[in-house]
């Protein structure tokens, strides 16, 4: 018996060995076979499928994908006093590749609670978690596969306005979850310029500031 195959894992969730097998969208692609590595907060699999080339012959082929749900981030902006609001906080993962001291500053954002969550409610939540503003209109932005090679997650990017009336809570993330976070006021013109330093190497925050002054609340023609 396998946690996460025959029994609940640590969520909850079974037939974690079979994602895959159903799939019929795309007629160059059968799948074969679902390897469950490790089912923990993560679900590790390697998938053996059978892909139809561009010369017409089928080649068997293996992949490890890391499955961590999918995401939501938010950029919260003020425009009028053009400035935006993010986060600093440790990340241990780059901590270990390369990151000076690990403090990476980024939008505020999360994992989906759960499949059913609408990335929307996602962000919503995680702003009041994190920074301690409850937004109101919410722009959706776009959806992005981060790293497609190996990582199974699709984030959703929204913009909101904030300000001193959408203040409602403390922020600084949840103690129950090690949250130790610092909130950031930064004018707009700073945060890219922090980019062009590398003061900011988080990549959802580089797309959603770069979005906001290409198409967004401080774009040219806004």
């Amino acid at each position: 018996m396998t946690a996460g195959a025959d029994v609940p894992d640590g969520r909850g969730r079974t037939g974690l060995h079979r994602t895959g097998l159903d799939l019929h969208g795309n007629p160059r692609v059968k799948v074969r076979e679902v390897t469950l590595l490790s089912s923990h907060w993560y679900v590790e699999r390697t998938t053996v499928f059978d892909y139809r080339h561009a010369d017409g012959v089928w080649r068997t082929q293996e992949r490890e994908t890391h499955d961590r749900g999918n995401g939501a981030t938010l950029l919260l902006y003020d425009a009028e006093r053009e400035t935006v609001l993010l986060t600093r906080q440790f990340r241990f993962p780059v901590y270990v590749n390369g990151h000076p001291d690990g403090m990476l500053v980024e939008t505020p954002g999360g994992l989906l609670d759960d499949e059913d969550e609408h990335p929307e409610a996602a962000v919503r939540r995680e702003a009041v978690e994190e920074t301690g503003h409850t937004v109101g209109e919410v722009q959706h932005v776009f959806d992005v596969y981060m790293s497609p090679g190996s990582v199974t997650e699709r984030v959703s990017f929204y913009a909101a306005s904030y300000g001193a009336s959408t203040r409602t809570h403390e922020g600084g993330g949840l103690d129950e979850e090690g949250e130790d976070i610092e909130i950031l006021e930064l004018p707009f013109r700073r945060a890219l310029g922090m980019i062009r330093t590398g003061e900011i190497a988080d990549a959802k925050t580089i797309m959603l500031l770069q979005w906001a002054a290409l198409d967004g609340p401080f774009a040219p023609s806004a």
